[in-house]
């Protein structure tokens, strides 16, 4: 569920969200319902949609299960009552924490994502509070062989990539693509084009800098934090700047 992760994570972050299938993609089933409600079923003129649909393609979900929810959230607008909120604040030693959620029930919601803040040693803020912390940008994560560093950057620097690269670790390699928001689109479709599947494809949060925890009390606060947001069903996205 967090956002940007360096190549040690990719792994790790794979088998979760391949264990926890469903709730993936409810979350994604309800970012494609909240696109359409916002800009219409039609992704090709909804930059929102377009951009749900290519996290949806990249989290294994099928075309069919796609085409559903865009069509179930078209037919019937007025059930679609989530409102999106973005909460921020801190975790143990200074994390920088965003929270988003998709809810319909905003009572709710602040609730138990402020009770997660406060067991997991932290607090939450004002709007504004850390999200100057953050940059918004597209990333594509795609395991490939180091031979295909030539052509998977001319095809992303081509297409608008603003930043290529690649980790090699005990020989598995995975490419990164970062993008402006803007063009996230475009470098994924020419991936898609040349028959090349992501690992991870979305727009998320990049944090300018990380903080480190060193204290066990401090790590073991901010995985509480961090378990209790994972198993709200309001929470949608969660960001920070913890350096794992």
């Amino acid at each position: 569920m967090a956002g940007h992760s360096k190549f040690a994570n990719i792994k790790h972050r794979k088998e979760k969200n391949d264990s926890i299938r469903g709730k993936i993609f409810t979350r994604i089933g309800r970012e494609l319902a909240i696109a359409v409600k916002s800009g219409g079923p039609d992704p090709a003129v909804n930059g929102k949609l377009r951009d749900a649909i290519v996290k949806a393609r990249a989290g294994n979900m099928s075309n069919d299960t796609i085409e559903r929810s865009i069509k179930k959230a078209a037919g019937d607008l007025s059930a679609v009552d989530y409102e999106q909120i973005f909460y921020e604040g801190y975790g143990p030693n200074g994390v920088a924490v965003i929270v988003e959620a998709l809810t319909d029930n905003r009572n709710r919601a602040a609730a138990n994502i402020r009770n997660a803040f406060t067991k997991g040693g932290g607090n939450m803020g004002a709007s504004g509070c850390v999200s100057f912390m953050f940059d918004d940008r597209g990333v594509i994560m795609i395991e490939g062989k180091s031979d295909d560093e030539d052509q998977f950057m001319e095809l992303a620097l081509e297409a608008g990539a603003s930043e290529f690269n690649m980790y090699d670790e005990d020989g598995s390699v995975v490419f990164e693509i970062l993008t402006v928001p803007e063009d996230f689109s475009a470098v994924h479709s020419s991936f898609e084009s040349a028959g090349i599947e992501p690992l991870s494809a979305e727009v998320t949060k990049i944090p300018q800098t990380t903080v480190r925890l060193t204290a066990d009390e401090d790590i073991k606060r901010m995985n509480k934090m961090l378990n209790l947001l994972d198993d709200d069903d309001d929470v949608q996205n969660v960001w920070h700047n913890w350096e794992e």
